[in-house]
């Protein structure tokens, strides 16, 4: 194993319960364990999840939800006491055997797609049989969701003649969440409440849930306000609210926009990152001033160093963005609690830090790549991008301390 991840269940914990108590009694908080718990593990994180009290979770697609059972299962959490889980980017036709047969629960927004799930429920269940559905609403993000209008009301008509399925929940999902004061979700919101009344028009009722919102809608200014909304619009549907929170849980969330705007983040001030991803010095060696070092010699030593070998690269999801050259300074990892910066081009496998002024480094000796000291939002700002992409890109066996 050249690295592993280490996951807090302390912090995961304390994370989920900083939402909770964010959200409130009335409305419940959807761990997203999606994309290999952002790569975190799924099988690690959701069984700590469960038996925090989480009653839902969310994958991608019903391979995620199956190997999600299978973790819960292996873990001691009784099939009675499992949250459920809702299957949120489910493709046509692929997922609906392993979605019934796993007791999962889909997000829908198309015809052909539910007649795949009804023709799997009656062959695993017979007549009696029938499945529930969460179905999405495009407000404004263009990608999945049925658009409210004409298109919902042929939709909810044949949906309530399929004895097969029951409607559990509607959902939207916000395209601005991280924008203070957005017209955006506003524009949603209203659309969103169009959808529930055309629901309501057509003699169906969400029986259980109606949800909207991420990590950011829960830390934003308009906090307060969306979330009464949302709890105000299911209660008008008999229904319980819920929100859809993934990167919070796992210690980052992204700024709200503008910058200068004065946002309370409580949220965000209390989250701790989850994951320490480690690697182990596998050598060392001294250069003298004028020495080159990596790819395309975009470093050269100016004085004489002492640089370690690191087994992980860009295959393993550490971003080539984070090269060190002479003209820029790029990344760090964490050796014996001090920052070692990385010198020349981060290749494949194998990456050069410099540890000139920590000379007790041995080989074998542990190193954060990323965790305290070097976090996600480090990373993604030298690599020009979001600490989704840097957590969801770490591909190393995942172990719960």
């Amino acid at each position: 194993m050249t690295s592993w991840v280490e996951v807090s269940e302390r912090r995961l914990r304390a994370n989920y319960r900083l939402l909770v108590d964010a959200v409130g009694d009335e409305t419940a908080v959807l761990a997203v364990v999606k994309a290999n718990a952002y790569g975190h593990g799924a099988g690690v994180c959701a069984p700590v999840l469960a038996k925090a009290g989480a009653e839902w979770l969310g994958v991608a697609d019903g391979d995620e939800g199956a190997a999600v059972r299978q973790a819960l299962q292996a873990a001691g959490v009784a099939h009675e006491d499992q949250p459920r889980i809702l299957v949120m980017c489910s493709s046509q036709g692929e997922d609906a055997e392993t979605v019934v047969s796993c007791g999962l629960t889909p997000v829908v927004w198309e015809q052909q797609q539910m007649e795949y799930l009804a023709a799997a429920v009656l062959q695993h269940g017979g007549d009696a049989a029938r499945l529930p559905v969460h179905l999405e609403i495009d407000t404004g993000m263009a990608r999945q969701g049925v658009a409210p209008g004409e298109g919902l009301r042929t939709l909810l008509h044949w949906l309530k003649r399929q004895p097969r399925l029951v409607l559990d929940g509607v959902m939207t999902h916000f395209a601005s969440p991280e924008e203070a004061g957005s017209t955006q979700t506003l524009v949603q919101r209203r659309r969103f409440e169009d959808a529930i009344a055309a629901v309501a028009d057509a003699g169906l009722r969400p029986g259980g849930w109606v949800h909207a919102g991420s990590s950011s809608t829960v830390d934003n200014q308009d906090a307060a306000a969306n979330l009464a909304w949302l709890h105000s619009l299911a209660k008008s549907v008999g229904a319980r609210s819920m929100v859809r929170s993934g990167i919070a849980l796992y210690g980052y969330c992204l700024p709200i926009e503008p910058e200068d705007t004065v946002v309370e983040a409580k949220v965000r001030c209390g989250l701790q990152p989850v994951m320490s991803w480690k690697t182990r010095v596998i050598g060392l060696r001294e250069v003298q001033a004028g020495d080159t070092v990596g790819y395309n010699a975009t470093f050269t030593a100016e004085r004489p160093m002492r640089l370690a070998l690191l087994p992980v690269g860009y295959a393993d999801g550490l971003r080539r963005e984070l090269s060190g050259s002479n003209a820029r300074a790029g990344g760090w990892t964490m050796v014996k609690g001090r920052r070692a910066a990385i010198v020349g081009r981060v290749s494949m496998n194998l990456t050069v830090v410099d540890v000139t002024e920590i000379p007790e480094v041995e080989v074998g000796d542990e190193v954060v790549v990323l965790g305290d000291g070097g976090t996600a939002d480090d990373h993604a700002r030298l690599a020009h991008t979001i600490s989704y992409e840097i957590v969801c890109g770490v591909r190393a066996e995942s172990r719960l301390v």
